[in-house]
């Protein structure tokens, strides 16, 4: 009987963790969708791209401290105060009555979403044994592919029929439902020592991982990656990683130990997961506006063809148990990652301008390869601790994620512009007075006044600018196997 009803709690727990999951995962979709009507009420379009940039430069630099803070006040309490900040942003932004506090309201939000992402995992880890992780990540992954589909739907949804508040406003009834189902079921052992904060170590991250993020969002944005302005901050960063460390030397309870990056089976596995977060921004970014552009593709079709990656992700994950066990954890992420090559690489034979289903089955086949990346990476550093360590580590692979996206999207970003302004230097003469600018470009392609010349002109230096993205995630995939093969085969597992 206690068996059923800690089976019983468990579910419940999962349920709860699933919904508090999607509230974050779904967020960025659900608003990119109702961007339009959001500047058309209250205007400021020139900075809306920030309602994004903040929401990921606060919950990136928030994960590794909540990370900690889980493992020295509990799971529970982190997860419960995340939840309530998460919503308390919602509420504010549903209620903002400019793009400047709609912006600052975001970035509240976010910090709710860092505590989110970081202790899920962590709780899940908690409770279920290894043999069953693999089977649960893959429940926790399809949260992923459900809010790529339903975000932009429910968003479109909200926005035409309601109004684009309620797309913050929706996230109340369901948080507070997870927050009653988290107090009622998730039980904790009380911790009888007194948690020693690393408060100036904590600081230092948040500040040093605050500037480093804020570089690589805004270089070659704000200001060009060549220039003394991007210099100047990395120096500030190189400057600020060096304080952080000397304090993080000294504290007796440091918010990321040093031990975490002397372990190869940590080190190596959050390196990876790094390269493939970088590897995920390529199609991420590029591949809606490449199937529209360039295939021919409509918006709806585009967001399909994307989220086709969701749809293998989480099957390959649940699966990965059977192959971690009895590979292990390395191998696994290995076999992903060829997997995932294979695909970035048969990107680059894709003929301009390219049907529309070689696309959708390349991205089910890298999303099968992430999905025996992500998941035994993630198990497999949370085995190799005690409870007391495991929300650092897993803090520490959640962030390595979100980082490599952030400098994938800078890097990317810059081969991109690139590849575009040089190509554009080689326009035919007869189109040089109609030659739009860098910026311009996707809106002229799409323009019905565009004569047929021009648009062909812009096609194919869309594809092949778009080909060299995919040239630098092929390499990224390499990188990233080579990063693997250094990495223990066998990680020192702990079996709690």
């Amino acid at each position: 009987m206690e068996v059923e009803k800690k089976e019983l709690n468990r579910n419940w727990i999962l349920a709860a963790l699933m919904m508090t999951m999607i509230l974050a995962a779904m967020d960025n979709t659900i608003v990119a969708t109702a961007i339009p009507q959001i500047v058309g009420d209250l205007g400021g379009f020139s900075l809306f791209s920030w309602l994004f940039s903040i929401y990921l430069l606060i919950q990136t630099i928030t994960i590794p401290l909540y990370g900690k803070l889980a493992d020295l006040l509990g799971r529970k309490p982190i997860i419960i105060f995340g939840i309530i900040i998460f919503l308390l942003g919602s509420a504010a932004c549903g209620f903002a009555w400019n793009m400047p506090s709609l912006i600052v309201f975001r970035g509240l939000q976010a910090v709710g979403a860092g505590a989110i992402m970081a202790t899920v995992n962590t709780i899940a880890g908690d409770i279920y044994t290894i043999e069953e992780r693999a089977k649960i990540q893959g429940w926790l992954s399809s949260v992923w592919g459900i809010a790529a589909i339903l975000g932009p739907t429910l968003g479109g949804a909200l926005a035409d029929y309601a109004s684009w508040r309620w797309i913050f406003f929706i996230n109340i009834p369901f948080g507070i439902l997870s927050i009653i189902l988290i107090v009622k079921f998730l039980h904790e052992g009380k911790t009888l020592k007194r948690p020693k904060i690393d408060w100036a170590g904590a600081i230092s991250m948040l500040i040093t991982a605050t500037v480093i993020m804020f570089t690589l969002l805004q270089s070659g944005k704000s200001w060009p990656w060549l220039s003394f302005t991007t210099l100047g901050f990395l120096s500030l960063c190189t400057l600020l990683i060096y304080i952080t460390v000397r304090i993080e030397r000294k504290a007796a309870e440091p918010i990321l130990p040093i031990w975490v990056w002397k372990k190869r089976a940590i080190l190596g596995s959050n390196l990876a997961t790094i390269g493939m977060g970088m590897i995920l921004m390529g199609p991420s970014m590029y591949l809606p506006v490449f199937a529209q552009s360039v295939t021919g593709v409509g918006a709806i079709a585009a967001g399909f063809i994307l989220a086709s990656m969701s749809i293998t992700w989480p099957l390959s994950s649940a699966l990965s148990g059977k192959l971690y066990l009895r590979i292990g954890f390395r191998n696994t992420a290995l076999c992903g990652i060829i997997i995932v090559a294979i695909g970035t690489f048969n990107f680059l034979f894709i003929q301009f301008p390219g049907p529309a289903w070689s696309l959708v089955t390349i991205q089910m086949m890298m999303g099968a390869g992430f999905g025996l990346i992500s998941t035994p990476l993630l198990v497999g550093v949370q085995s190799t601790v005690e409870y007391e360590q495991r929300g650092v580590v897993t803090g520490a692979n959640i962030f390595s994620r979100y980082f490599g996206q952030s400098l994938g999207a800078a890097i990317f970003a810059v081969v991109f512009n690139y590849g575009i302004k040089s190509k554009m230097e080689s326009v035919p003469q007869s189109l040089q007075a109609e030659l739009p600018t860098v910026n311009q470009v996707v809106d002229v392609m799409q323009s019905k006044e565009t004569s047929a010349e021009l648009r062909l002109f812009l096609r194919e230096i869309f594809f092949d600018s778009t080909h060299s993205v995919y040239v630098g995630i092929t390499i990224m995939a390499v990188i990233t196997f080579l990063i693997l093969i250094w990495t223990p085969a066998k990680f020192p597992t702990i079996r709690k």
